[in-house]
């Protein structure tokens, strides 16, 4: 019969190489990491703004930075005047919303204006009459 194998004990590893370990995975962390230094609001999230305290007696003088309210403004306009093209499938539904002619009300081809006889004028009276005696009463 073969005998197995006994796997080899590893000697534990003391402090030095635990540090050496360390120090290269802090190395490897530090090569894929970026410093930044400049941070701002996200002008795309919304955020609410909370008065001071009625007790306080400190007040701070508000300090408007334009660049960061035109984000602002900018982040709430519809899609349509944000983007050049729809973004997703779903704005693509209603994305030109201008007529492909323009509209002439002078022509009587496509326009076909209320006309009222007299007897459309009655029952509009009588209807306005019947609304009058039902707020009165």
């Amino acid at each position: 019969m073969a005998s197995a194998k006994q796997p080899k004990e590893k000697d534990p590893l003391d402090i030095v190489h635990q540090n050496a370990i360390h120090v290269e995975t802090v190395k490897k962390e530090n090569r894929s990491q970026k410093l930044y230094t400049k941070f701002s609001i996200n002008p795309y999230k919304k955020f609410h703004v909370h008065t001071d305290k009625p007790t306080s007696s400190s007040t701070q003088d508000n300090v408007t930075d334009s660049a960061f309210i035109k984000a602002l403004h900018d982040a709430r306009l519809e899609p349509t005047k944000k983007y050049r093209y729809p973004q997703t499938e779903s704005q693509e539904i209603g994305w030109i919303s201008t007529p492909l002619i323009v509209s002439d009300r002078s022509d009587r081809r496509v326009n076909w204006p209320r006309q009222n006889s007299e007897i459309t004028k009655y029952m509009d009276a009588a209807w306005r009459l019947k609304e009058q005696t039902q707020n009165l009463g």
